[in-house]
C-alpha cells in the first residue's frame, strides 16, 4: 500500500467580503509563520491595511500561526483587539501574549468569594495527591526492603554506608553548632524566669526534658531535611534530567532498591544518631550557661540529670529520629522523581522537597506530643 500524500499547507490569503447588513468581514486563511511570511510579509502587510480593527475578523481558516503572523495581524488591528473577532483556542495564547506587551486591556475576570474557597479546595486536593503518592512510595520501600532481606548478598550496602556518611558524619559540625547555641539560649532564658522564684535547681528538668524530648530531635530533622534532604532531591533531578534513570530501567536495574531503598533506611539510621549528638552538645551549652547564670556545677547538673528527666524521654527522642529520618527521605525522593528535564523545575522541587519535609516533621512531632503526652513527663526533683 502506497503511503498517504502529506497535507498541503496553502499559501498565506486574505480574503473580505461585505454581508447583507453592510458588515465587512475579512477572513484570514493559509500558513501564517514565519517560513511562510518570510518572502510576502510586506505585500500582506499592505493588503491588512486596507482594513481596520472595526471589521469583523475570521482567523479559523488559518493552518498554521506563531509570534510572527500574530504579530502581522496585531499591527494591522492597530494594536488592539477587534470587537468581532473569530479564532481557533490555540491561538488565544498569541494574542493574549501581544496585548499584555503591548499595555493592551484584556477582559478580567471577575472576583468571587468563593475564589478563596476554591484556591483551598485546590490546595487540599494537591496536597493529598502528593500524601498518597509518598504513601505508595512508602509500600514500593517496604517491598524492595523485604526483598532485600531476602537476598542479603544483592543488598545495596554501599549506597546505604555512602548515605550514613553523608546524612550523619558530614552533618555532625553544624548540627553541634546549632545545638550548643539552642543549649545556650534555652537554658539562659530558663533559668532568668526560674530565678524570681528562687526555683533554680529546676531547670536541669526543663532544658533536660526540653532538649531529649523536643529540641534534639526537632533540630536534628530539620538541619537534616534543608541539608540532605535538598540534596537527595536535586541527586535525583539531575538523573531524571540526564535521562540516568531511563538508562537504569532498560539496563533491568531496579532504581528503587539501588537509589530509594538505600535513602530512606541510611536516614532512618543516621537522624537517630544525630539526634544523640545533637542532645549531648545542646546539654554541654546549657551546663555551661547554668553555671554562669545560677552557679550550678557541671557536677551537680551531670548527677541531677538522670534523676529528672526520665529515660523514657531519650527513647522517645530516639523513636522520632527514626520516624523524621525515613519520612524526609522519601519526601525528598517523591519530589526528586517529578521533576521534569528542566532546571526551573529542579529549582523548584527542591525547594518544595525542604518546606514539604520541615513541614511533615513538625506535624508528626505534634502527634507524637499528644499520643505520648503522659509519657516521661513526671516532675522529678
Amino acid at each position: 500500500m502506497a503511503d498517504s500524500a502529506p497535507t498541503r499547507i496553502h499559501d498565506p490569503e486574505i480574503d473580505a467580503d461585505t454581508g447583507a447588513d453592510g458588515t465587512r468581514t475579512v477572513r484570514v486563511s493559509g500558513a501564517w509563520d514565519i517560513r511562510a511570511l518570510e518572502s510576502r510579509a510586506r505585500t500582506l502587510a499592505s493588503e491588512l491595511a486596507r482594513f481596520a480593527a472595526r471589521d469583523a475578523w475570521d482567523l479559523t481558516g488559518i493552518e498554521r500561526l506563531d509570534h510572527v503572523g500574530a504579530l502581522l495581524l496585531w499591527r494591522a488591528w492597530e494594536r488592539k483587539r477587534p470587537e468581532r473577532l473569530r479564532l481557533e483556542p490555540a491561538q488565544e495564547l498569541f494574542f493574549e501574549n501581544l496585548a499584555h506587551a503591548e499595555g493592551g486591556e484584556l477582559a478580567v475576570p471577575r472576583w468571587s468569594l468563593l475564589d478563596p474557597l476554591a484556591a483551598l479546595g485546590r490546595r487540599v486536593i494537591g496536597v493529598w495527591g502528593h500524601l498518597l503518592r509518598i504513601i505508595r512510595l512508602a509500600g514500593q520501600v517496604a517491598l524492595d526492603g523485604a526483598w532485600v532481606v531476602a537476598n542479603p548478598s544483592r543488598g545495596p550496602w554501599r549506597e546505604l554506608s555512602a548515605t550514613i556518611r553523608r546524612a550523619g558524619a558530614q552533618a555532625l559540625p553544624v548540627t553541634a553548632l546549632v545545638g550548643f547555641l539552642i543549649g545556650i539560649v534555652l537554658s539562659y532564658l530558663s533559668a532568668e524566669q526560674l530565678r524570681t522564684f528562687g526555683a533554680g535547681i529546676y531547670v536541669i528538668n526543663i532544658v533536660g526534658i526540653g532538649i531529649i524530648r523536643e529540641l534534639g530531635p526537632v533540630l536534628a530533622a530539620i538541619l537534616v531535611a534543608g541539608r540532605s534532604g535538598s540534596a537527595i532531591t536535586a541527586q535525583l533531578g539531575v538523573m531524571r534530567v540526564t535521562e540516568e534513570l531511563d538508562a537504569l530501567r532498560v539496563m533491568g536495574i531496579p532504581a528503587g532498591i539501588r537509589l530509594i531503598l538505600p535513602k530512606v533506611v541510611g536516614l532512618a539510621i543516621a537522624v537517630p544518631l544525630l539526634v544523640v549528638w545533637t542532645d549531648a552538645i545542646a546539654l554541654i551549652g546549657a551546663m555551661l550557661a547554668a553555671r554562669l547564670e545560677l552557679d550550678i556545677s557541671f557536677t551537680l547538673f551531670m548527677q541531677t540529670l538522670p534523676v529528672a528527666v526520665p529515660t523514657s524521654n531519650l527513647w522517645l527522642g530516639l523513636v522520632k529520629g527514626a520516624v523524621f529520618g525515613a519520612l524526609i527521605a522519601l519526601t525528598a525522593c517523591h519530589f526528586g522523581l517529578r521533576i521534569r528535564p528542566n532546571t526551573e523545575s529542579l529549582g523548584a522541587g527542591t525547594t518544595q522537597s525542604v518546606v514539604a519535609a520541615i513541614t511533615i516533621v513538625l506535624i508528626v512531632d505534634s502527634m507524637f506530643a499528644i499520643a505520648f503526652s503522659h509519657i516521661g513527663l513526671e516532675l522529678r526533683g
